[in-house]
């Protein structure tokens, strides 16, 4: 019974566009915890034995919280399941605290992946392309490098299926789009590879060795001392781009609501609350609420 109680909920959520691969190899394990004990039904104290067997408090409260979704919809359908309590592990929360790039850091870094060796060869323009493109438009690293030449059209580019299994269309400032063309041309279309973004050998590029090469650039920056917490990680492009655009929002409410939730889209989230959780305090926010503060204390 718990078996087809699980095939049923995962093509439901799937059928929605989740992927499920986790959910569905955290489910079947305690499934199978379940029928061990001969029990065809939910029951609480099994289940939180059974998380508790993860071995961090992280895990156990990620397994139990699966689980709960799991148990309500299968609760729906018999009311002898149970669905466990909420907060019987308590996973850390820790946010990590990025690396905000300047508009110098970043002319800093592309200047740098532009004298990349070997001098004359694709590979400068490869890395200073993709650089510059994470910067300008907030991709995830993922995008960029899945990218096909048939998903650059005049309109920007096409992200397609991407963390939720949603197509979007970036639009391009003209500068970029005039960039990504330079580097097209460049690079030449091989019958063998679509991909915008390739090796010497005209291969795709794995995304551990772009994360090596950007983290051989960042560090010769310095950024890794200047950052006091491990340096930067190639993701931080893309919260110093949801930052800066949020800077550049006229400072009142009705705009500040209607830019995020462009820039949700823009940015591919499920829900404007992703969206928040990129912004972080800069000088010139931190300077824009306390005038904005000021002005309300005022009675402006």
């Amino acid at each position: 019974m718990l078996t087809n109680l699980v095939d049923a909920y995962l093509r439901l959520r799937r059928a929605t566009g989740w992927q499920m691969r986790v959910q569905e190899y955290i489910l079947r394990g305690f499934v199978a915890f379940a029928k061990a004990r001969g029990e065809t039904h939910i029951k609480a104290l099994s289940a939180i034995e059974w998380a508790a067997r993860a071995p961090s408090e992280g895990q156990r409260a990620n397994r139990l919280g699966m689980l709960r979704v799991f148990a309500r919809f299968a609760r729906a359908e018999d009311p002898g399941h149970e669905v466990p309590p909420h907060g019987v592990f308590a996973a850390p929360k820790v946010r990590y605290a990025p690396f905000i790039f300047s508009e110098s850091h970043v002319k800093e870094l592309v200047r740098r992946a532009w004298q990349l060796p070997p001098p004359g060869s694709l590979r400068p323009w490869t890395y200073s392309t993709l650089f510059s493109l994470l910067a300008a438009t907030g991709l995830r690293i993922s995008e960029a490098l899945n990218l096909r030449y048939d998903d650059v059209t005049s309109d920007g580019l096409v992200i397609r299926e991407t963390k939720f299994r949603k197509s979007r269309l970036v639009p391009l400032h003209p500068s970029v789009a005039t960039g990504l063309e330079r580097y097209l041309k460049r690079r030449q279309p091989t019958a063998h590879n679509e991909h915008v973004f390739v090796t010497l050998r005209g291969t795709a590029i794995r995304y551990q060795t772009v994360i090596t090469t950007f983290l051989r650039l960042v560090r010769a920056m310095g950024i890794h001392a200047e950052a006091g917490h491990g340096g930067a990680r190639i993701h931080d492009l893309r919260h110093s781009f949801a930052v800066r655009a949020l800077e550049l929002c006229p400072a009142s409410r009705p705009a500040i609501d209607a830019h995020m939730m462009a820039l949700s889209t823009y940015m591919g989230h499920a829900n404007v609350e992703s969206t928040y959780w990129y912004l972080h305090a800069t000088p010139r926010l931190l300077a824009e609420v306390a005038d904005a503060t000021e002005k309300f204390v005022k009675g402006e």
